[in-house]
């Protein structure tokens, strides 16, 4: 059974058919897509959805911690619906951009004692089919 919509209720946001829709994209497609793919995946499966809605609706989401906004494409805002802390790893050559766990570290020094409440760790370089294709 689909939990999508007890997920977006979860963080206050009310589930509609096309939210419903774009959340299950962004975790079924772990490719952090930009609104515009996001849209052009769901336009046949629900024909009245506009891409003002898909811009919303991932704003929304963003704002409200079920998505994450990835900011590591200087080109494209891309999204994320994989909210545990992670860092995004992006290949100079195809542009492909990809989740890498941080082990649980913590790189903050021990006399810090604020709250962090984002965290946005990002790695560049050649992926390793770029690299082995080169």
């Amino acid at each position: 059974m689909d939990n999508t919509n007890i997920l977006l209720s979860g963080y206050g946001i009310r589930p509609s058919v096309q939210r419903i829709a774009i959340m299950r994209y962004l975790l079924k497609n772990r490719t952090h897509p930009t609104a515009d793919e996001v849209f052009e995946a769901l336009r046949e499966q629900i024909p009245t959805l506009s891409k003002t809605t898909v811009y919303n609706t991932l704003k929304l989401f963003v704002e409200n911690g079920a998505a994450i906004y990835v900011g590591i494409d200087e080109k494209n805002a891309r999204f994320d619906g994989y909210v545990e802390p992670h860092a995004h790893f992006r290949c100079k050559k195809c542009g492909t951009i990809i989740d890498l766990s941080m082990n649980g570290e913590n790189y903050l020094p021990k006399e810090f004692n604020g709250d962090v409440e984002e965290t946005f760790f990002y790695l560049k370089g050649i992926c390793g089919n770029c690299k082995k294709n080169h």
